[in-house]
């Protein structure tokens, strides 16, 4: 639905924008990064935006712990504030826009003052939605205010405006994607290299690709709170992030990636959502995706979303999932929508008709790729087949590598099994008294 943005009273002076209209004026929280985007986007292109929304933009005041350290923007003309919360509730904004990051402290204080405050709110923080999406929704919507959080999944990918305008008459089948630069960057390093994963990992660290807590990254957290919100619009549930599959990939070998690449494949953190006759099934886990896919296709920091609807099938987007001027860029299509006056409920639809999802663990049935090693003695891989046949798994395909010395690597390629299935076969290995080491166990996605 689309109506007038009716901007907030306040004491402060108002400019004029485009035919009269008045400015939309921003608070802008955090001045890192993306903060610094945000601002040379508005200085540079604020005809150009102003013509596009039909009123001029204006950022009025910002709020960050420093005032005298040195950002590379000009902002002697906004006033500051160093609580980001004080910026919230000041009278002469109209939109907060949030980009400090984290999900407790201020960036949750500040977002909930600024909804009391009687101002929308334009954030990047996904963490912060993952958590409290649905209540910070509620609050929102009761209080006729507006959340739009385009740049908080996927960068400057507008992902977001994908779900809730442009597939909005569709029943979507499947959202899946990589949705975590940093993690593409070490697998495809580590596959056009031949380098083992700690050597990348301390590459990405060095070349400042990852969180100051790394397993943010390579634990799959970061791309999983991106995906429990796609889910959240696409299936019409609650945010539901406790209920994503999370694995990371830093058990994800030199060995797996060229044995993939053998067959035909390429590994990826990949995130998949999908509603199943047992509920709703998010994961964000390393899957094998055909090399000549689109997503084995994806190379170094980019991120990739594919949305499946029963109306329009497959949609592919493609673009930066980080950096300032894409991220900045998605902030930007949000406050410049607000100008325009269309306002959507947070979610797609009103926060209240949400469901709570039942939560699907991993219950759809696809192939998956087995590596093991085996004492080289006769009977082993029998041993094996035995335990895969017992949990109702059946083989498609088994190759032996050479040897290394008494033992011998195996790869199994297993038909469609649920990973429950392949998790009892798993267990049954360690007592056959054949195995050496831990099995690794990936799953093999259709795209």
């Amino acid at each position: 639905m689309s109506q007038n943005v009716t901007s907030t009273q306040g004491t402060g002076t108002q400019g004029t924008g485009t035919q009269g209209s008045p400015a939309l004026r921003i608070g802008l929280a955090g001045l890192g990064t993306v903060g610094i985007g945000v601002v040379k986007i508005v200085q540079r292109h604020a005809d150009l935006i102003a013509a596009r929304a039909g009123r001029r933009i204006e950022i009025v005041a910002v709020a960050a712990r420093d005032a005298g350290k040195s950002r590379g923007a000009d902002l002697t003309g906004y006033a500051w504030e160093t609580d980001p919360v004080a910026l919230a509730r000041r009278a002469d904004i109209d939109v907060f826009v949030e980009v400090m990051g984290g999900h407790e402290g201020a960036a949750r204080l500040a977002t909930e003052a600024a909804i009391a405050s009687g101002k929308d709110v334009v954030t990047a923080n996904k963490a912060l939605l993952a958590h409290h999406g649905h209540d910070l929704a509620l609050a929102a919507e009761a209080a006729g205010r507006v959340i739009r959080f385009e740049a908080a999944v996927a960068g400057g990918i507008p992902v977001i405006k994908a779900l809730t305008e442009g597939l909005a008459a569709n029943q979507l089948r499947r959202v899946m994607g990589v949705m975590n630069g940093t993690c593409n960057y070490i697998l495809t390093r580590m596959q056009s290299a031949g380098l083992p994963y700690a050597t990348v990992f301390e590459e990405a660290r060095q070349l400042g690709y990852l969180e100051a807590d790394p397993n943010l990254d390579v634990g799959g957290i970061d791309a999983g709170h991106k995906l429990s919100l796609l889910a959240a619009i696409a299936f019409g549930a609650r945010v539901s992030f406790d209920a994503v599959e999370l694995e990371g990939i830093g058990a994800v070998s030199i060995d797996d990636i060229r044995l993939a690449a053998d067959m035909g494949y390429r590994i990826k953190l990949l995130g998949v959502a999908q509603m199943t006759g047992r509920g709703l099934e998010q994961r964000m886990t390393p899957c094998l995706v055909p090399a000549d896919s689109p997503l084995g296709q994806l190379e170094g920091g980019t991120n990739m979303v594919v949305l499946e609807g029963d109306a329009v099938g497959q949609i592919v987007l493609r673009g930066a999932g980080a950096g300032e001027g894409p991220t900045a860029s998605a902030v930007m299509a949000d406050v410049i929508d607000l100008a325009r006056g269309i306002r959507l409920p947070t979610f797609g639809q009103p926060a209240a008709s949400l469901g709570r999802p039942t939560a699907a663990r991993t219950a759809t049935a696809a192939p998956y790729y087995l590596r093991m090693t085996l004492l080289d003695k006769p009977g082993a891989l029998a041993k094996i087949a035995t335990c895969l046949g017992e949990a109702g798994v059946s083989i498609d395909q088994m190759r032996q590598y050479g040897h290394l010395g008494t033992h011998a690597p195996v790869l199994i390629v297993t038909h469609k099994a649920t990973r429950d299935d392949i998790g009892h076969a798993m267990s049954r290995f360690a007592a056959t008294g054949v195995l050496v080491g831990e099995p690794v166990a990936l799953r093999i996605e259709e795209v």
